[in-house]
C-alpha cells in the first residue's frame, strides 16, 4: 500500500492542503463541490490504486477541505482557478494527467476548452463532470444541506445510487466532519448568494452549458453513472461526440460518483486510459 502523505503548502498566503503518494508521471485529482467535498472524500478509493504507478497529487480547492476558507465574492471562479494554477506552479507541476469528479471535472472541461489553457493538462478524465446541471429534486436536496446529519443523509442519497452509503453511520460522520469545519458551509454556500441589487438569475442550475467541448485538444476519458440524477440523461454520450479524442464509459448501478460507488471499475478504466496516454500498451 503506497504511503499517502497529507501536506500543506503556502500559495500566495493561502494555506493549501493536498494529498500526495507514489512516484512517476504526475496525475492530479480534483474533487467534487458538494457540501463537505474534499480530496480525502472524493479520492480515498482511487489515490492508492493510481499511486502504484504514478505520482498522485490531490489538492483541496480554495474554500474546501483543509485548505483556507476563502471566497472571492467579486469573481469567485477566476480566483479559484488562479489559486489552483499557482498551486501547480509552487509544486513545479508543469505537465500532468488530470482527473475531476463533478465540479472538479466540469472546471477541468472549461479550462481545457479555453485558450490559453491555464492548467498543465496532458490528458483529461471527467468523472461525472461536464454537461448541464438540471435543477432536479436531487440537486435541490444538495443545495438544501443545513449542516445536520439528516441533511447529510439526504445529500448522500441524492448523489449516490446505493443507499448503503447514507445508511453507514461512520461514513455519514466522516462527511459531516468535513462539511461542518469552520467556514466550510459558508464557502460552499457562498456561490449561491445573490445581492438584492443584482438581476434575478435563479440558482444558476438548469441553464445551458456554454463549455466549448469541441476545443478540448487532449485525450479524454468520460466516465458516468447510469443512475446519475444530477446530470441530464445522455450527457456523457453527447460529450463523447463533441470532444474530438475521447472515449465514454457508462457504469450501471451507479450515481454521480463512479469513483466511490464503482471504484474498482473506475480505477481499472482510468489506469487503462493512462497506460495508453503514456504508450504503455
Amino acid at each position: 500500500m503506497p504511503d499517502i502523505r497529507s501536506r500543506f503548502v503556502d500559495v500566495d498566503g493561502v494555506r493549501t492542503h493536498y494529498l500526495e503518494a507514489g512516484e512517476g508521471p504526475v496525475v492530479v485529482l480534483l474533487h467534487s463541490g458538494e457540501f463537505g467535498g474534499a480530496a480525502e472524500i472524493s479520492w480515498e478509493f482511487t489515490l492508492p490504486a493510481l499511486a502504484e504507478t504514478f505520482r498522485v497529487v490531490a489538492p483541496d480547492w480554495l474554500g474546501f477541505g483543509r485548505t483556507d476558507k476563502v471566497f472571492d465574492f467579486a469573481n469567485g471562479r477566476a480566483r479559484v482557478y488562479r489559486h489552483m494554477r499557482r498551486f501547480f506552479e509552487v509544486l513545479a507541476i508543469d505537465d500532468a494527467d488530470f482527473i475531476g469528479n463533478s465540479m472538479g471535472g466540469s472546471n477541468l472541461a472549461r479550462i481545457a476548452s479555453t485558450r490559453p489553457v491555464i492548467f498543465p493538462i496532458r490528458s483529461l478524465i471527467l468523472c461525472s463532470g461536464g454537461g448541464s446541471t438540471p435543477e432536479t429534486d436531487e440537486r435541490k436536496t444538495l443545495l438544501a444541506y443545513d449542516g445536520t446529519p439528516d441533511a447529510m443523509v439526504a445529500l448522500l442519497n441524492a448523489m449516490l445510487h446505493d443507499p448503503k452509503w447514507a445508511n453507514d453511520a461512520g461514513y455519514v460522520s466522516r462527511r459531516q466532519e468535513m462539511a461542518t469545519m469552520p467556514g466550510a458551509w459558508e464557502c460552499a454556500a457562498a456561490a449561491r448568494f445573490k445581492s438584492p441589487s443584482s438581476a434575478p438569475k435563479g440558482s444558476g442550475f438548469g441553464s445551458v452549458d456554454p463549455t466549448k467541448y469541441e476545443n478540448i485538444a487532449v485525450p479524454t476519458l468520460v466516465v458516468a453513472g447510469a443512475e446519475d440524477r444530477l446530470r441530464e440523461p445522455g450527457y456523457a454520450e453527447d460529450l463523447g461526440v463533441r470532444i474530438p479524442d475521447s472515449e465514454v464509459h457508462i457504469l450501471d448501478a451507479c450515481g454521480h460518483c463512479p469513483n466511490i460507488e464503482r471504484a474498482n471499475d473506475f480505477n481499472r478504466l482510468t489506469i487503462q486510459f493512462l497506460e495508453k496516454v503514456h504508450g504503455r500498451t
